[in-house]
């Protein structure tokens, strides 16, 4: 069944990439638009069906993974380990993203008129504070972060629930058992949303294909090329750096999240792979109690690849302008980055809004912005499948950690 479901991702990437292309070239600009409005519908769908189960089932698994993990002292231990790896994996995604681009230079001599000033972005980068950040960590109602999805919300509120839980030790258990219930009912909805994924996928790549074409790649080859390498050397890094704690199961690992990464690349979406990312670790064997904790936490504070993107395109827009910045500057956006970026999943656009922000901080011209615009469709599915990978590595890290 595993091997089937990817053959069908996999079917549905080639066609959607076939049907988008035919209709590009055979529609108008309007019509292609229409067209690829209409293909939106059913990746719309899909997406919306996951956002439905990934607010009760992050709460579910974070609370009951949690109750599990017993002690306050076992807990302290698991939440420094996986603290410890984030930040640590966060560095190394933003300095490689840094060194990268300061290496091949993508933004240097591009063939493309650049955006002019007062041209609208349609990113709000003053939305994005320190102190904002702070406080909307913390969710004014449970029930208004669920209805909106704010996964970091939501695992504050799931973390007081669970120590809670935990401190009233048998009192808890049958409000425990209703949540473990309810982790079962969410993970058996996923199975049937899932059935919809190929269709979703086909759906996505088509609808990309036929507003961009595929000449749009030729145009940015080198900014593309280069960031798609730069995420492959993270990879390795990533798996090296999982070899070094778990061994030679980490080939293992890699090919049992082979479907929840290529469902991530190919609708753009970290958000679309977490249920089936959740059950490929308990697959490979790492406790539920673990990957019901660490994994709820690295989609808020591990994007690896969506990090390496804030600096890479920071960077290559600021080259595009002939701005050069300084190594003390370079190593300020990656203090800032490492704040601004946390926290970014379930905000729309994310990546943009972050790097908004730092363009604003250092006075590059925000129109910028407009230069990636163009390819962050083809950007955000590298980076999603990435998020996938870097979080799969840390939560099987963390698991075998704590065994020793």
């Amino acid at each position: 069944m595993s091997r089937r479901f990817t053959l069908y991702i996999l079917i549905g990437m080639i066609v959607g990439l076939v049907v988008g292309y035919i209709c590009n070239e055979n529609a108008s600009p309007e019509t292609a638009k229409t067209i690829a409005g209409y293909f939106s519908i059913l990746t719309d769908i899909f997406l919306r069906l996951i956002k439905m189960i990934i607010a009760p089932l992050v709460f579910s698994t974070l609370v009951v993974g949690i109750v599990h993990v017993g002690d306050t002292a076992s807990l302290s231990r698991i939440g420094f380990l996986t603290i410890g790896w984030f930040l640590s994996a966060s560095i190394v995604s933003l300095l490689l993203g840094l060194l990268m681009v300061g290496w091949l230079q993508p933004g240097v001599g591009l063939d493309l008129p650049l955006p002019q000033s007062g041209a609208s972005v349609a990113i709000k980068a003053s939305s994005l504070t320190l102190k904002d950040f702070i406080t909307h960590v913390f969710p004014k109602s449970f029930f208004e972060a669920m209805a909106t999805n704010e996964i970091l919300q939501i695992v504050v509120f799931s973390m007081f629930v669970g120590v809670a839980l935990s401190t009233l030790g048998e009192g808890a258990k049958k409000i425990t058992e209703i949540l473990e219930q309810i982790v079962s009912m969410m993970l058996l909805i996923t199975g049937y949303v899932m059935k919809f994924a190929p269709i979703a996928v086909f759906a996505a790549i088509a609808a990309t294909v036929t507003t961009q074409g595929l000449g749009i790649i030729t145009t940015y080859l080198k900014f593309i090329g280069g960031f798609y390498l730069s995420l492959g050397m993270l990879w390795g890094l990533l798996v090296l750096a999982g070899f070094a704690v778990i061994g030679k199961r980490i080939t293992e690992l890699v090919a049992l999240i082979r479907e929840p990464t290529l469902l991530a690349f190919s609708t753009a979406s970290s958000e679309a792979a977490y249920p089936k990312t959740l059950e490929r670790l308990e697959h490979f064997g790492v406790p539920k109690r673990i990957a019901s904790f660490v994994l709820p936490l690295g989609y808020s504070f591990n994007l690896d690849g969506s990090m390496m993107y804030c600096t890479f395109a920071t960077i290559f827009i600021a080259q595009a302008y002939g701005i050069d910045l300084t190594i003390s500057q370079q190593l300020t956006m990656l203090m800032l980055l490492m704040l601004t970026s946390k926290g970014m999943a379930g905000v729309p656009r994310a990546s943009l809004v972050v790097i908004a922000a730092t363009l604003t901080f250092f006075g590059i011209p925000e129109e910028g912005l407009l230069l990636v615009l163009a390819v962050d469709q083809f950007l955000d599915m590298g980076r999603s499948a990435t998020n996938v990978v870097g979080n799969a590595v840390a939560t099987s890290v963390v698991a075998k950690w704590n065994d020793r």
